[in-house]
């Protein structure tokens, strides 16, 4: 009898579940978690075959065990314990159905010193969005995992899997520091064990797990230590709105009111504008909030509780495990807005200075405005989500840059006929902007056409001094190009020189051609200009109409401001500077681009699509 309770405390002490002739725990989410939490609620849930008629207990006398509820599915548990007066441990859960038990091991771990001051990112970032997958194969060794569903890699293949990974992402921080980026923006890293298409990441089978293919998640947490050491903070894509469809909780659904339409397949319209439709018929917003993104992505029903804490824990419990700066919540507007909400507050309760970022993929400011924290078109509710995607900006920028300005419409006039609008944003410094992402034609359409460099320009210098949290999509520096009209794959290509025997490498400037050192060089000057700008960062916007085609706004925090002039036309245009003097506080100014210095007495000649930065 010695023996045994000596085997049995010797197991519990090796993290590892002893059974007695009693079920096999199969998941336990999460796996840990801390004490001296704000928030002092923990959720545990428990599956193993034909467990919710155990007896459940605890070994802590310092843990409350407040609720034990069961499922349809007799295969799950969900546990609820008070935290509040927990000191760091390891204690026992046990399950127990008559003369059988099950002993679950569960640690409480110390949290971190200042865990909870993590520095979320904000306008003085910009964010390098990267599709693990297709950046770069660190390690080649994981290309293949034995037991995995899609177990090929093809790079022919613009939908498969093509191997690149974390250790692929590590290896060129310097690359990425280089340039000037000041965050990493990682498209799903989390397990997406699908039989096809899991490259993109957005069908997730284990919330609380890296995909082996990319990692492990001690890989992810060196890495995240790595881009910190570096100076980058690191955000994290996560998507509360659906799971994939062979994730445990779908595949054996804990009860039907886990996933909307009682896990039938039902499909979405896509048309979220209904949630702030005044006008919107019921029907019209119940497809679009339940119904589902696809057939294998199930939509989870927020609105059931134990679903809404599962997901709030899971992303604290990255927050808290790998020190990440950010999350970017996938289809922001699909999910339950009371949920989506709480969940905000709850991860901004307990780390203040954190930023998250939703996809809101709608088509007007005011559609997006909504969704944004303190917005008083959602009021009297509150999203609580600081940042929104500005869409509507990425659609003008893509057609600005192409079009001759006038004074009244087309090119330069689009960007400032649409800023004028800020007025419908509760916080326009909180607006993530971008010339395109993963999910867009890329902004460099045709890589092997003769086209324009000054679009190219114009467009860095706007997206990287107006107002906002700027976003570029990795290979843009090298004017990597794709259209959306020959499929997504496309726009996610592999970053040449990610991979041991690509012909060309592009991390080096020897292998890229001279019209791609002269985009790095560009794009690397403006990123390095403005890492730690204060004026960009924190600094107000004021512009003007556009005049004779030339767009002049400035930036200014304090007593220290830059001025753009950006050219509109194709021709040489002569600007009287009188109009312009309340942003020109001085006769002269340093121009960033170009290190001269402008004179400003009277008049200014700018050629045709020309910019200049001047900083007073």
């Amino acid at each position: 009898m010695k023996r045994t309770f000596v085997l049995m405390t010797l197991l519990a002490l090796l993290g590892l579940q002893h059974t007695v002739s009693a079920s096999i725990i199969k998941k336990v989410a999460p796996s840990f978690w801390w004490a001296d939490m704000k928030n002092p609620e923990l959720q545990i849930l428990l599956y193993g075959d034909n467990i919710s008629s155990s007896d459940v207990s605890i070994s802590s006398k310092d843990i409350l065990l407040k609720d034990v509820v069961k499922q349809e599915n007799p295969n799950y548990l969900i546990l609820y314990m008070d935290l509040s007066e927990a000191a760091p441990q390891t204690f026992q859960i046990t399950l127990k159905q008559g003369k059988k038990q099950t002993v679950v091991p569960y640690e409480i771990k110390q949290r971190k010193a200042a865990a909870s001051k993590v520095e979320g990112f904000n306008a003085g970032d910009v964010l390098y969005l990267i599709m693990p997958d297709r950046f770069a194969n660190g390690n080649p060794s994981n290309d293949v995992v034995p037991g995995m569903l899609e177990a090929k890699v093809d790079r022919n293949d613009p939908f498969a899997r093509h191997g690149g990974d974390l250790a692929g992402i590590e290896n060129n921080l310097d690359y990425l520091s280089n340039l000037g980026v000041t965050a990493i923006w990682l498209n799903p890293i989390q397990e997406n064990d699908m039989k096809e298409g899991s490259y993109h990441g957005y069908a997730i089978t284990d919330y609380y797990q890296v995909d082996r293919r990319l990692g492990s998640n001690e890989e992810f947490c060196k890495l995240v230590e790595q881009a910190h050491s570096k100076g980058m903070k690191v955000v994290m894509d996560m998507i509360f709105n659906h799971c994939g469809s062979e994730n445990y909780l779908f595949k054996d659904m804990p009860s039907k009111d886990w996933f909307n339409f009682k896990g039938n397949y039902t499909q979405t319209s896509y048309k979220t504008a209904s949630v702030q439709d005044i006008h919107a018929s019921d029907y019209e917003r119940k497809i679009a909030v339940d119904g589902w993104f696809t057939e294998s992505m199930p939509d989870l029903n927020q609105r059931n509780r134990h679903v809404a804490s599962y997901l709030i824990q899971s992303s604290i419990w990255w927050i808290e495990y790998a020190g990440i700066n950010g999350i970017r919540q996938d289809t922001h507007p699909y999910a339950d807005f009371d949920m989506m909400s709480q969940w905000c507050k709850a991860v901004t309760d307990e780390y203040p200075d954190f930023n998250i970022v939703g996809e809101t993929w709608l088509n007007s400011n005011v559609l997006v405005s909504f969704w944004q924290k303190d917005s008083k078109l959602a009021a009297p509710r509150n999203s609580n989500l600081r940042t929104v995607m500005d869409f509507p900006l990425m659609e003008q920028m893509n057609k600005a840059f192409d079009e001759e300005t006038t004074d009244w419409n087309g090119g330069l006039y689009r960007l400032y006929d649409y800023l004028t609008q800020d007025l419908v944003y509760a916080d326009p410094m909180n607006l993530l902007v971008f010339l395109d992402n993963h999910d867009t034609s890329r902004f460099y359409l045709n890589e092997e056409a003769t086209q324009n460099t000054e679009r190219y320009k114009q467009a860095l210098v706007f997206l990287l001094t107006t107002r906002g949290i700027p976003q570029i999509y990795y290979g843009t520096e090298i004017l990597m190009a794709a259209d959306k009209a020959n499929g997504d794959g496309l726009l996610r290509c592999d970053f040449p020189g990610g991979w041991k025997n690509d012909p060309r490498n592009c991390f080096n400037e020897a292998n890229r051609t001279p019209q791609q050192n002269e985009a790095f060089a560009y794009m690397q000057k403006l990123l390095q200009w403005r890492k730690g700008n204060e004026i960009i960062a924190k600094g107000g916007l004021k512009h003007f109409a556009p005049n004779k085609g030339i767009y002049v706004y400035e930036r200014k925090y304090g007593n220290k401001s830059i001025t753009v002039l950006m050219n509109g036309t194709d021709k040489t245009q002569t600007l009287d500077l009188a109009p312009y003097k309340e942003v020109l506080p001085a006769t002269s100014a340093h121009d960033v681009l170009t290190d001269e210095n402008i004179n400003l007495d009277k008049d200014l000649t700018l050629p045709g699509r020309g910019i200049l930065i001047l900083e007073f």
